[in-house]
């Protein structure tokens, strides 16, 4: 939750930095429906049927990232877009090396658990590896938004503001690089 409330941070330091937010909309995205299978199935593991088959949930969880990595690999020459397949791909790694969850420092995940039975995308594990890719950050728990979070959402962050900054011709953005997005990108 508290990166959707980052993201649109995000959006709004935009007309800050005097970009049009209306370019978005001229955005030509390729193969939209590859994100929106890649989210509909984290939506559908997570939140709305989190108990099922043993190793299923994991699956599926693997393959929406695939999902995401293989939408944004088609739209990679819009800028921002290539900063964030790292970031998935630092979230990735850490996932596949952890059977299909992403492993969350155990004094962080303590204060996130809200008890909940059946799949978990992120919690503390006996013998995570790559913890350091893991959830191991997080804002200040007194928040009401308090969450864990990883380098790789941290890399993903980063590159929505550049694709925000970039597509909307902020003044962020270098002048030689404003409206360097393709056409069809």
């Amino acid at each position: 939750m508290i990166l959707g409330v980052v993201f649109l941070i995000c959006l709004a330091t935009v007309p800050l930095a005097r970009g049009r937010l209306t370019a978005l909309a001229d955005l030509q995205l390729r193969r939209p429906w590859l994100a929106l299978a890649g989210i509909g199935s984290q939506v559908l593991i997570i939140s709305l049927l989190p108990s099922g088959l043993g190793g299923l949930h994991e699956a599926v969880h693997m393959l929406s990232y695939a999902l995401l990595g293989a939408f944004a690999w088609s739209n990679r020459r819009i800028p921002g877009v290539p900063v964030i397949m790292l970031g998935g791909l630092l979230n990735f790694i850490a996932i596949v090396a952890n059977d299909g969850v992403m492993p969350a420092d155990p004094e962080l995940a303590r204060h996130v658990a809200n008890g909940s039975e059946g799949f978990v995308n992120s919690g503390a594990m006996d013998n995570p590896h790559l913890l350091f890719l893991g959830d191991v950050f997080a804002t200040p728990s007194s928040w009401p938004l308090y969450n864990v979070y990883s380098v790789g959402d941290l890399v993903i962050v980063t590159g929505v503001l550049v694709l925000l900054h970039g597509v909307c011709r902020s003044r962020l953005v270098p002048r030689r690089w404003r409206g360097a997005v393709p056409a069809g990108a």
